[in-house]
């Protein structure tokens, strides 16, 4: 077994000091399956577009009829990087190698890339990597490690090869490595390398993230290099593989997590492009769930899923572009902030639950719906607490319970000159008079300036 990785809390804090600074970043799903827009044929696929191959049970040479026709020369990658600085994102993670095993890179590797097998012949990592670097926007990437449905010793693919003929040690080691080695030695400072799905032993996922240390130490690696996500889950007995902890996806926790973790999230229901998929989140929503994922002390990875030409639909821009709007104005409650030092609302209107739609395997479908709203939400930093009222008290009077320590100052975010409160301390409780109306109808972020 390779060594267990021994590292001291300085080197790791170093490591994840801009991580835990930035909050908000931006998931990138784009590929040949973002062509096929979630149709095969004619007819709609049954689950997200990106899983169009496997869901549909398409060969590999059927699916790589893709290729002859994706050409997305709509793709400018400094409009895609100022569309994450407008929204308030820092950092960027695009699909380099999705599931479907084809790579969005100019890898020497296979000729099942974008720049050999398409049209397109062009090298979109490459773009990237280097308007991030000019435009001092940090970026990673994702790369499936397990699933490769192209590779015949990639795991995945028994339509079109015998998992009896398989060699998965032989293909990580002379395959996975070797590109990886390639993107993080030729494409700049990598922020982060988001594995997905699982690696087969402890012995092999340590070989990665071995390789990954030696070449870039300051790589960020995800918890999804030993197994996939939800809280508390283990591979084989190694709970702490990565950097930090993935939850399942789109998953909101109930209550506050300690560590480092992180939600990714769909700004509709799917994560490549879908051409019939409408269901756009609001600003509001998005809003409210970077708040609360940020109340529980994690980070926000909210994905885009451009289209086959390279575009990023216009209601997902719109709704982005909202919630930067937002947090030009509260993002000190945000950027930077802990975890709420009090315990979240507990009443009806905060239970959350997680549904999970009965397919195997349940890839992706992970969707966490708040039945009701909390009432408020609480972030935290710098002996100040900012509480986010989701929920605008009729009587005009808030109640933040269990706050525990003396208040000196309440006053309104969005005007800390003129915006004064006038509040009551009341045991470990505090009462606050707010306006009559909300001044932001999302979110109306209130200040508790405490003694430490």
């Amino acid at each position: 077994m390779a060594n267990v990785i021994e590292e001291t809390k300085e080197q790791q804090d170093k490591r994840m000091a801009w991580w835990r600074e930035a909050r908000f970043g931006m998931f990138i799903h784009w590929g040949l399956y973002s062509l096929a827009a979630g149709m095969w044929k004619g007819t709609p696929t049954s689950g997200i577009s990106s899983l169009i191959q496997y869901r549909d049970k398409i060969p590999v040479k059927e699916y790589e009829q893709l290729t002859q026709k994706f050409n997305p020369v709509r793709f400018n990658a400094k409009e895609w990087i100022q569309l994450a600085r407008e929204s308030g994102m820092k950092w960027m993670i695009p699909t380099a190698k999705h599931v479907d095993g084809f790579c969005m890179w100019d890898t020497k590797f296979t000729d099942y890339n974008i720049v050999k097998a398409t049209p397109f012949k062009r090298d979109p990592m490459r773009e990237l990597a280097d308007a991030c670097r000019e435009e001092g926007m940090r970026l990673g990437f994702y790369y499936s490690q397990l699933l490769d449905w192209h590779h015949p010793s990639g795991v995945g693919n028994s339509l079109d090869y015998d998992p009896a003929n398989q060699n998965f040690s032989k293909y990580l080691r002379e395959y996975v490595g070797p590109q990886l080695r390639e993107l993080l030695t030729n494409y700049g400072p990598v922020a982060v390398i988001w594995f997905d799905i699982g690696t087969p032993t402890p012995e092999l996922a340590l070989e990665l993230k071995h390789l990954v240390r030696e070449l870039q130490p300051d790589t960020i690696v995800n918890s999804r290099i030993g197994g996939w996500g939800g809280l508390g889950r283990e591979w084989m007995g190694l709970r702490n593989l990565g950097d930090y902890t993935d939850l399942a996806d789109n998953e909101i926790p109930e209550q506050i997590i300690e560590g480092d973790w992180e939600t990714c999230a769909t700004t509709n229901d799917t994560w490549g492009f879908q051409s019939f998929d409408h269901n756009w989140k609001s600003t509001g929503t998005l809003v409210q769930w970077l708040v609360t994922i940020v109340s529980r002390g994690g980070n926000y990875l909210l994905n885009i899923g451009p289209t086959g030409e390279g575009i990023i639909p216009e209601p997902c821009v719109r709704e982005l572009k909202g919630v930067g709007k937002w947090l030009k104005v509260n993002g000190e409650s945000i950027y930077g902030a802990t975890a709420s030092p009090i315990p979240p609302p507990v009443t009806a209107a905060s239970v959350q639950r997680r549904i999970t739609s009965p397919i195997t395997p349940s890839w992706g479908y992970g969707q966490s719906k708040t039945t009701t709203r909390a009432p408020y939400q609480c972030t935290a930093k710098h002996g100040k607490l900012y509480i986010h009222i989701f929920a605008w008290p009729w009587d005009g009077k808030l109640k933040v319970s269990r706050v525990g320590k003396e208040v000196k100052r309440v006053h309104l975010l969005a005007d800390p000159n003129h915006g004064e409160l006038k509040f009551n301390q009341e045991g470990k409780d505090v009462v606050i008079s707010v306006p009559d109306k909300a001044p932001d109808p999302i979110d109306t972020v209130v200040v508790l300036e405490i003694n430490k």
